[in-house]
């Protein structure tokens, strides 16, 4: 009776729910608690379902259940909330994933440094992608496989167990109900074309929850929405209408096409479900790189402490996990010179006869600077020598083109092509203008044995982009470039706007000069005047007069201008302070509390200003 009484509701959610659940990418930070990620939706979603109330005015009061939907979302919380009541289960205990094989990964990661060991356990087939000895070389993962025609076959054992099954249905699982269930640690149902669902069962394995949250927060996504809401209806038992997607050869064709268009390269072009899934591939793809062709040396990731949170935060997840992998700052922004930083640490990488990988942002983020490119040429080509007197390995540059994805680096005669360089993108920013989160890359003629590695590693987490998302990409990309034109023209007056009437503001943002060389970003970072007789005053005033133009803009301008991480959106202006929001992972040292700015191709600029004026005004 209350299974069905849920379904019903979930019903009735399906048919009123706002529409910025299946189609934003990003959602507003104003009515956001991190900490209370998911909890606080569901709590308030609860509350509705008590009371039967479904319409879309209540729907769209719920506070945001997390601020990137590769993170989760909406149908994402309302899917595990739903297959947690069936099984008698808290929500926290049932997470999706749009992979099928990161899942696993997750429990294996959290063994690995817990010291635990793994038995993995199935019954049908595991997944195509899983390749266990990769995994065991290259991601330091130690686990056995084990095949059962019975669930009685399956015993005690000294660590955790993983038992995988293929499923058709979503929704209560008997095998929970069983006996045989308490010899289980982690259940993971996959469903082909939609993703998976892993649920940790046992009050003993609750402390794998945060880990396992913080794989699929920052190694792939969340079940996307569009398949969330596919799997939301299988749970309630409506009848799917098999749509079968005869445009994907098609689509990819296009997206691969637009992306070598973009970037001026030929060579191979790979993408990803996310930005993050894209470089999690980069990252192992080298990793296996340097296993196979320079065994016994170190890895060096060369990162700048401030970039955004989620590369900083992979990295160093990444060399928690493999003894040879270490990451090292690179310092970029402010009083640091991007080229000189990578002279220094290339000549130390150098003497320790270690492998160098950097990975940079340019422009850098949030302070929007642009090294001097001959002279960053000229630091990555140099030959060093490491202790020996031997010729050191030349370093990959990994480049987040995220900002300014226009810019010709790659191709023949460019300034990188003749540097090992790979360039990724955030799909989310402009090649969707938000409308998914897919990610791309795309390296330049000397890469192509690394590409080859990555779309290995991408194959292996099965982190490729979705069909939808290569549908959206297909139908967005070829306007990119004239978006990315009309957003920068808006961003550019904004900013002479704002000098003019602040002119005691420091305004990051790129010179009319690197503008004629295609550096046109449409974001720009914004130091507020302050005042306070300690350094800590001055601080403590700036930090509420952001907050407080903020406030302004996305009151008097609700329809436009939104407290939210984002960037190349197809409308309005987008207001967040890195530090507390790109930067979360980031060392408090190195954060940045000033504001970003991004700006639209489309939005009503006049009235931005006026808004802006008045919060002048009011200082």
């Amino acid at each position: 009776m209350e299974a069905e009484k849920m379904q019903n509701y979930i019903t009735d959610v399906l048919k009123n729910m706002p529409s910025d659940w299946l189609k934003l990418t990003t959602h507003r930070l104003d009515i956001y608690d991190e900490s209370l990620a998911k909890t606080q939706f569901l709590n308030e979603f609860e509350e509705l379902y008590k009371n039967n109330i479904s319409d879309t005015a209540a729907l769209s009061k719920l506070p945001t259940a997390y601020d990137y939907i590769r993170l989760g979302h909406p149908l994402s919380c309302i899917i595990e909330w739903g297959i947690g009541q069936l099984n008698n289960l808290d929500a926290d205990n049932v997470i999706c994933f749009s992979s099928m094989i990161t899942p696993i990964l997750s429990v294996l990661r959290k063994n690995l440094l817990d010291n635990k060991k793994t038995q993995i356990i199935y019954s049908d087939e595991l997944p195509q992608q899983f390749n266990s000895e990769l995994i065991k070389k290259v991601y330091g993962y130690d686990f056995e496989l084990k095949k059962v025609d019975k669930l009685e076959e399956i015993t005690a054992f000294e660590g955790s167990t993983i038992f995988i099954s293929m499923d058709d249905e979503i929704g209560e699982m008997e095998l929970i109900s069983l006996p045989i269930a308490s010899e289980i640690d982690f259940f993971v149902n996959l469903y082909s074309g939609l993703g998976s669902v892993l649920i940790v069962n046992g009050k003993q394995n609750e402390s794998y929850i945060s880990a396992i949250q913080h794989v699929r927060r920052r190694e792939t996504i969340s079940m996307t929405p569009a398949d969330t809401l596919t799997a939301l209806k299988m749970l309630n038992n409506q009848s799917i209408t098999e749509e079968k997607d005869n445009n994907f050869n098609k689509n990819k064709k296009s997206v691969i096409h637009s992306i070598q268009e973009v970037n001026g390269s030929k060579s191979k072009a790979l993408v990803a479900s996310s930005g993050l899934s894209i470089q999690y591939a980069i990252m192992m793809g080298l990793v296996d790189h340097a296993l196979e062709n320079h065994p016994g040396k170190d890895i060096k990731f060369i990162v700048p402490p401030n970039c955004y949170g989620g590369t900083n935060d992979q990295a160093r997840r990444v060399a928690d996990c493999l003894d040879n992998v270490e990451v090292v700052d690179l310092p970029v922004d402010g009083d640091n010179d991007m080229v000189q930083s990578i002279h220094t640490v290339l000549e130390k990488v150098a003497l320790e006869d270690a492998i160098p990988y950097i990975i940079a942002e340019i422009p850098t983020n949030p302070r929007v600077e642009v090294p001097v490119l001959e002279d960053l040429k000229a630091a990555l080509r140099k030959e060093r020598k490491t202790a020996n007197g031997e010729i050191a390995i030349d370093p990959v540059f990994i480049l987040d083109q995220t900002f300014c994805p226009n810019v010709h680096f790659l191709g023949e005669g460019k300034i990188l092509s003749e540097v090992r360089t790979i360039s990724y993108a955030s799909g989310s920013k402009f090649p969707s203008g938000g409308k998914c989160t897919a990610g791309y890359c795309i390296g330049n003629t000397l890469t192509d044995e690394l590409m080859d590695k990555i779309e290995l590693h991408l194959d292996l987490c099965d982190n490729e982009a979705t069909a939808l998302q290569y549908e959206i990409l297909a139908a967005q990309m070829p306007s990119m470039n004239q978006r990315i034109k009309d957003a920068y023209k808006n961003t550019r007056e904004f900013v002479n706007f704002i000098h003019e009437v602040l002119p005691e503001a420091k305004i990051n943002f790129v010179s009319e000069e690197l503008a004629s060389e295609d550096f046109t970003p449409s974001v720009f970072s914004l130091d507020l005047p302050t005042k306070g007789n300690t350094p800590e005053e001055k601080e403590a005033y700036k930090r509420e007069l952001n907050l407080k133009l903020i406030n302004m803009m996305i009151t008097e301008i609700p329809n436009e201008s939104k407290y939210c991480v984002s960037y190349g959106q197809l409308k309005g202006c987008y207001w967040t302070i890195p530090a507390t929001s790109t930067q979360g992972t980031t060392k408090e040292g190195d954060k940045d509390y000033i504001a970003r700015v991004s700006l639209a191709p489309d939005l009503d600029l006049e009235l931005h200003k006026k808004v802006f004026q008045a919060f002048v005004d009011s200082i």
